[in-house]
């Protein structure tokens, strides 16, 4: 393969991330596979930590991201584009979770099985924040840091936690979450000053720079579920 021929793919790469999303979405309505593959990598994060919020569950989430685009990109004609495609797959991918969350209630209801406790009234607190934490050290300790606030986020109850990452984890404007979820601005409020203040207070000194790095969604993933999408998108369409 000549140099040139290399160099192709990349020059291609280039092109559709500098595209405007509309017409992002007129190339996929054309099956083009390079304007899916964007779409998708525009999109996992925000998708996977929507889905992470909701099911509390990794392999759960990015299960429900696959699902939320193969539906999205089967049934690109009956987007209309009065909101962003980001808000589109948004709703598919709520539905798609809360779904889940009523199928595994029902399941857990039959089997007798006890409900889950989220979280303990001792773990109420103001939510600060800290600066960065020096040293040679410091990447352990904002490993460990990320472990333990997963753990405490993880125990929020589900409208909580949702609204908690896309918020503060995601850094979603109140708007923002508010239009995902289908929220009042306030009651976005609501919820995230509650789950707030139902975080434990030993995470008070050790919050600083862990959250930009929490459930995140990129790289080989990322690749590795466009793969995914794009090849169950061929065979649906034979």
């Amino acid at each position: 393969m000549t140099t040139v021929a290399r160099a192709l793919p990349a020059v291609h790469e280039r092109l559709m991330a500098d595209c405007e999303e509309s017409d992002l979405v007129a190339l996929a309505r054309t099956s083009n596979e390079s304007a899916v593959r964007e779409l998708i990598r525009r999109n996992n994060r925000l998708l996977f930590r929507l889905a992470r919020g909701l099911v509390n569950d990794d392999a759960e989430a990015e299960d429900i991201v696959q699902e939320t685009y193969v539906r999205a990109f089967t049934r690109l004609s009956s987007f209309r584009g009065s909101a962003a495609f980001s808000t589109w797959l948004a709703s598919i991918a709520l539905n798609e979770a809360r779904g889940r969350n009523r199928k595994s209630r029902r399941l857990a209801f039959v089997n007798n099985q006890k409900a889950v406790e989220f979280y303990q009234e001792s773990a109420v607190i103001m939510f600060p924040t800290i600066t960065h934490i020096p040293g040679p050290e410091s990447e352990t300790a904002r490993r460990q840091i990320r472990d333990i606030l997963k753990v405490a986020v993880d125990r929020l109850p589900d409208d909580f936690r949702v609204v908690f990452i896309l918020r503060d984890i995601e850094g979603l404007s109140t708007e923002a979450v508010g239009k995902h979820l289908a929220l009042r601005r306030q009651t976005v409020r609501t919820r995230l000053h509650r789950a707030r203040r139902l975080l434990r207070a030993d995470l008070e000194k050790v919050v600083s720079s862990g959250f930009a790095d929490l459930f995140p969604f990129a790289g080989k993933r990322c690749a590795n579920l466009a793969d995914r999408v794009v090849e169950k998108l061929l065979v649906d369409r034979k």
